[in-house]
């Protein structure tokens, strides 16, 4: 089974910066979308084959998530249960036969870190809600999770030691999820692999630089680590400030 997620920074602009034929061509079970930036019925994207599910925020044009599968799901929740956490539109859960899939676009501490607060409570809630699911069946979480968990995981870490996305609090939240149950697929398989990165900032050339951080992953629970077949960043392609991840699994 084939999982991609990417967040595109605007569905709508993706569209138009080649989202269709990385779509079309690397014909993936599950593909799963952060920052949609739309509400559903703004576009017209319904992929021929797939089940079409949208989370959109109150907000108009902010952050959003979908996702497109071809296998029907059993069941699908939007959000979290908790109102204060599911305004915003950033999670979907699929629960399939053997195992629920998250997809989550999480808050981002934004600059000064005037969020962290908030990101915090986040990371407290989102990490139980993910440990009650992992009770019933295996969990594959995926997404923009906005936290680069090690100093391997960007290019710069001692300038941005205190910089939103590589806080000593968000890799904490990081560490405490992992060691709650979940294993980051990528570092599973490639624990020392260097110059590996999901994100590039838009300024300073960075992307052609490789100067980036790696802030989009795929989660399993441990229980289904060993089915893990292959994690992938896919750096070559381009249409949004990040580029999609993979996981390869048989279950």
């Amino acid at each position: 089974m084939k999982l991609i997620s990417w967040n595109v920074n605007g569905l709508r602009a993706a569209l138009n910066k080649g989202f269709n034929e990385f779509f079309n061509e690397v014909n993936a079970d599950i593909f799963c979308v952060q920052e949609t930036k739309l509400q559903e019925g703004q576009i017209e994207f319904a992929p021929e084959g797939y089940n079409v599910y949208w989370n959109s925020a109150i907000k108009k044009g902010y952050s959003g998530t979908a996702v497109f599968s071809k296998i029907e799901p059993n069941n699908v929740k939007y959000g979290i249960g908790i109102q204060e956490h599911d305004q915003e539109g950033r999670v979907i859960t699929l629960e399939y036969e053997k195992f629920y899939l998250v997809n989550c676009y999480t808050p981002n501490s934004q600059r000064e870190l005037t969020r962290l607060e908030y990101r915090m409570k986040w990371e407290d809630s989102f990490r139980e809600y993910l440990k009650k699911l992992n009770t019933l069946k295996p969990v594959i979480l995926c997404g923009d999770l906005n936290v680069a968990h090690n100093e391997i995981d960007l290019k710069n870490p001692t300038t941005n030691r205190h910089n939103a996305g590589f806080t000593d609090e968000e890799r904490k939240q990081m560490t405490e999820l992992l060691n709650s149950g979940f294993t980051d697929s990528f570092r599973y398989l490639y624990p020392d692999k260097k110059e590996c990165y999901s994100w590039w900032s838009y300024m300073f050339h960075a992307r052609e630089k490789n100067a980036g951080w790696r802030i989009d992953y795929f989660i399993v629970s441990n229980d289904i680590k060993e089915k893990i077949i292959d994690s992938k960043i896919h750096s070559e392609v381009f249409g949004s400030d990040h580029c999609p991840v993979e996981l390869e699994i048989e279950l």
